[in-house]
């Protein structure tokens, strides 16, 4: 899915890189039933949301006019319309500041150090679609700022 402009994805994540990462929480599955967080694919609100997104990124990139010589990427995660899995989700976008790897430890099998790449921050998050998931999810972005 939107390979041809450097996106990777999942079926819970879709990731593209940039100068800039920005988040996005949108609920592109029903809430799962008997124990499971997700359930039936939301096409309506949910992939809507998502298609805007990407579609907005896409737009800004190819613009040289609107952000020159900034690419814009994003971090988009699905909330399955469930509060407390969008808070589990949320933390992918806190991992990127909290990661520490201390690369002398690890050697590869031909002896060389490992490469590396750290993941971006997440500047700001677009999302989400409900009140409760929008306030449990701020209050825990905002002790990593």
């Amino acid at each position: 899915m939107y390979s041809a402009y450097g996106v990777e994805n999942d079926e819970t994540k879709i990731w593209a890189d940039g100068d800039i990462i920005f988040g996005g929480l949108f609920p592109m599955h029903e809430k799962g039933k008997e124990g499971k967080n997700c359930g039936e694919l939301k096409k309506e609100k949910g992939i809507q949301r998502l298609e805007a997104m990407l579609f907005a990124v896409k737009r800004i990139n190819r613009d040289n006019t609107l952000l020159p010589g900034v690419k814009v990427g994003m971090h988009i995660l699905d909330t399955c319309s469930y509060d407390t899995y969008a808070l589990e989700q949320c933390m992918d976008f806190i991992k990127a500041q909290m990661t520490t790897i201390d690369l002398a430890e690890y050697k590869c099998e031909n002896g060389r150090t490992p490469k590396y790449q750290r993941l971006k921050p997440v500047v700001g998050v677009i999302g989400a679609a409900s009140s409760p998931v929008s306030i449990m999810v701020a209050n825990i972005l905002r002790l990593f700022k």
